[in-house]
């Protein structure tokens, strides 16, 4: 039998705003001028929150740091396009996706302040605790998503991770049952291309990361992760396939981590000023303002009131956290065990 091919594949790429703001008309999401300019003060927040904790942490205030900084479109854009009722798996990086769904922003100061009650969730908002382990979120993503199918509920399940979980096998088993059952999970890898001090190229010899899903039997998209409005709509589309049973998607953001790892971490160590300053022209936050100036939304004095409304907003928050109390030591005992064994019971009454 002549030699022949068995399939062909191919992986989409997705950009609508380019890094001078022009956009391609067809393209552009369904959005108001308000919604456009609220995503554009997400973004501030975002980034305003992440120069707020870097200040924190370098005064002693906070504990180690994972900045943000030139992700905020990836988290912004991907949060923006969630309907509510969705199961949510963060990673340690997404505070643009926290802000995005309202969650309290004093609590996460108290959370990188070294106190977990700040991952205690408002009612109604079904968002895991961060996962500060690589990857190790995805198989309970799945597994959260095989639960809902097995229910007959009608939702998604979405799950934030960075190109280092990619090399993990958490991400290749998560892969392979949501392949193999189509559950209704959308998967969102911010590839910022370091994995800590590790570059792409040294993790994976695969031409994009999105391919990756088409050996598990799924689609792939690869959107520019700087360019907001791609990000919501590749999101967009992922959710109502995934509600409507098509099965799940992998969404590789590609954008830059600008900053160093966490403030643990000294990146010019590895990194050249060279890459840093080329990814700095691709700024997403720059680019959105572009966008939104060239459609009559945006001018200076319009962004110097927002930058003062989201520096109010932080300020409040950071007086809100340090005004918590310590917890009290017994509570380490609660939400453990069903029951506490005697020498337990024993100690938390000392």
């Amino acid at each position: 039998m002549p030699e022949s091919t068995l399939a062909t594949f191919s992986v989409r790429r997705l950009e609508i705003i380019d890094p001078e703001g022009n956009a391609d008309e067809a393209l552009l999401p369904d959005l108001s001028g308000d919604e456009l300019r609220r995503l554009y003060y997400l973004l501030l927040l975002t980034r305003t929150f992440d120069g707020r904790a870097l200040a924190l942490q370098r005064e002693g205030r906070i504990g180690t740091y994972p900045s943000v900084l030139g992700q905020e479109a990836a988290q912004v854009g991907s949060a923006f396009a969630l309907a509510g009722g969705e199961w949510i798996f963060p990673s340690f990086r997404e505070m643009g996706l926290f802000f995005t769904l309202g969650y309290p922003i004093h609590q996460l100061f108290q959370y990188w302040g070294g106190d977990e009650r700040g991952l205690r969730a408002p009612d109604g908002l079904n968002i895991f605790p961060v996962c500060v382990s690589v990857g190790t979120h995805l198989p309970h993503a799945a597994g959260t998503a095989l639960a809902a199918r097995i229910r007959g509920e009608r939702t998604a399940v979405v799950a934030y991770f960075g190109d280092g979980a990619t090399s993990k096998g958490d991400f290749h088993e998560a892969f392979n049952l949501a392949g193999v059952f189509r559950l209704p999970v959308v998967f969102i890898c911010q590839n910022n291309q370091w994995a800590i001090s590790v570059p792409l190229s040294a993790q994976t010899a695969s031409r994009t990361l999105a391919q990756k899903a088409l050996a598990y039997g799924f689609d792939g998209i690869q959107v520019d992760g700087n360019d907001l409005l791609a990000v919501h709509r590749a999101t967009r589309e992922a959710l109502e396939k995934a509600r409507s049973g098509g099965g799940p998607t992998f969404i590789e953001c590609l954008t830059y981590r600008m900053s160093d790892h966490t403030t643990a971490d000294d990146a010019s160590r590895y990194r050249t000023p060279e890459e840093v300053a080329a990814w700095r022209e691709r700024d997403p936050l720059l680019r959105f303002e572009r966008f939104l100036a060239k459609r009559g939304l945006w001018n200076e004095d319009y962004a110097a009131e927002m930058k003062g409304k989201a520096q109010g907003e932080i300020d409040e928050a950071v007086r809100r956290f340090e005004a918590i109390p310590p917890p009290a030591p017994g509570e380490m005992y609660d939400f453990v065990s069903a029951e506490l064994s005697a020498r337990q019971r024993q100690q938390r009454e000392i």
